[in-house]
């Protein structure tokens, strides 16, 4: 058979065309390549989980109690209920958040802060909010290894504190560890389940907010509930020298009972806010049980689903105001030594001598939920307002949160005058509550994507 010649212009274009068809073959497979790496972004973006863990930390050996100033340095006698830890953990997204509520009186130290968020970063988790229920019958946990300051007076007290942070990041990473695919849900209702303690004015300022987060697996059934309210911890009485979670631990318990789940409870804005037990219910055991009815009502109506758009954005900020209180006076020392005792006045005086320095934390849940956390005890208008200002679907404030810098009362509470208004327990400069939720608020809407990031996240 004879073969036809090919000429060569024909070799070479039918080596161009396979080299083409090479290359458009390849794009092809780079295409679908590409398609199936931003299918695996777009499920990583997409993806929503929750996981929590519970850690006792009631002190095993007697140690001073955190408060009431009257015990001065008086020692725990026992427990009447166990202090917990709780840690929720949110996988929204690429990001992930942990929520840490403690039945202790403040969030840990800033030192302790350092700790557990380097720890926390390690496997992901970039936004941490820890807050005490501010219970006064929880252990002191100031006290640091150094001899003036709680070493040789207070050994327990120290050891505890050293092992506190260590505690919360065991909860921390096995919430983590835990998480699994999840819906969410919010419910709210309006209580008057709280009471203005310092107002003389009238109508006196109250927060009535009862908020719940119902976090539940696939199948429905709940992994934790989450829930944010505002009243003083001190329904019992100071001379009991015995630890307690008082009211909020008796409402996580009915809570976790009815619905098999667990219950995390963040404090709000309460430097004002006392309990206020309806009729039948004094007494923080009844109170709690009271609370809890009002939160499996709004918990039992939440519908749960999937975010539309999981994620975790935040920010963190850290202020410096002048003290109304010269701390630098030796005289302001012994006043403050003789109000509370020693060791734990020189603790706070270490940290508050240069000017008081609170940590704000912002967190914007899936775009919708803003979640606003200040170390200290916070007047419930300051939450009142920040939500009344927020145009985010909801806002909750947690106080007490990454720290505590005694109480921020709002400009005219601090007119009035009075306990949690006057200088020797609310030192930062009057205004700093408002400073802070300015600043919140800003936060919010930048986080929303309202604002251009790099100028209003500037402080």
């Amino acid at each position: 058979m004879t073969r036809l010649a090919i000429p060569p212009h024909a070799r070479c274009i039918k080596a161009f065309l396979l080299v083409l068809f090479a290359i458009l073959l390849g794009g092809v497979r780079a295409g679908s390549d590409m398609a199936a790496e931003k299918d695996s972004a777009d499920d990583a973006e997409a993806k929503f989980a929750v996981g929590v863990a519970t850690r006792d930390v009631t002190p095993k050996e007697p140690v001073p109690m955190w408060g009431y100033g009257d015990r001065h340095a008086a020692l725990s006698q026992g427990t009447l209920d166990p202090l917990y830890a709780k840690a929720i953990v949110i996988h929204a997204g690429k990001d992930k958040v942990a929520i840490v509520g403690t039945d202790i009186g403040r969030g840990p130290t800033q030192a302790m802060m350092e700790k557990i968020r380097a720890a926390a970063a390690k496997v992901g988790i970039d936004h941490v909010m820890i807050s005490g229920s501010h219970s006064h019958h929880g252990p002191v946990t100031e006290l640091l290894d150094r001899e003036g300051f709680g070493k040789g007076t207070f050994d327990a007290a120290v050891a505890y504190a050293k092992q506190l942070p260590d505690t919360l990041i065991e909860a921390i990473l096995e919430a983590d560890r835990s998480a699994k695919p999840a819906k969410m849900g919010v419910g709210t209702k309006m209580i008057n389940y709280n009471r203005n303690r310092h107002s003389k004015r009238n109508p006196k300022p109250t927060e009535p907010m009862l908020a719940v987060l119902r976090f539940d697996d696939e199948a429905g059934k709940p992994i934790a509930v989450l829930v944010n309210f505002a009243a003083h911890p001190t329904m019992i009485d100071s001379g009991v020298l015995k630890f307690s979670a008082d009211y909020p631990g008796a409402m996580k318990k009915k809570v976790e009972d009815e619905l098999s789940t667990h219950c995390v409870f963040m404090q709000g804005a309460s430097g004002d806010m006392s309990a206020n037990p309806p009729e039948g219910a004094g007494g923080h055991e009844k109170f709690g049980a009271a609370l809890g009815d009002q939160v499996l009502e709004v918990a039992k109506g939440i519908k749960t689903a999937k975010p539309k758009n999981p994620g975790v954005k935040g920010k963190v900020d850290h202020f410096q105001f002048q003290s109304r209180v010269d701390f630098n006076n030796p005289l302001i020392m012994v006043a403050y030594g003789r109000a509370f005792f020693p060791e734990l006045v020189r603790c706070f005086i270490e940290v508050a001598k240069q000017g008081i320095e609170p940590e704000l934390n912002t967190v914007l849940l899936n775009g919708e939920i803003a979640m606003v956390g200040g170390s200290g005890e916070f007047f419930a208008n300051h939450s009142n307002r920040l939500k009344e200002r927020s145009y985010a679907p909801t806002t909750l404030f947690f106080g007490y949160c990454n720290g505590h810098d005694m109480y921020f009362p709002t400009i005219e509470a601090v007119s009035e005058g009075g306990y949690g208004a006057d200088p020797p327990v609310s030192p930062a400069a009057i205004g700093s509550g408002e400073k802070m939720m300015n600043q919140a608020l800003i936060n919010i809407y930048t986080l929303m994507g309202k604002f251009p990031e790099s100028k209003a996240l500037a402080k």
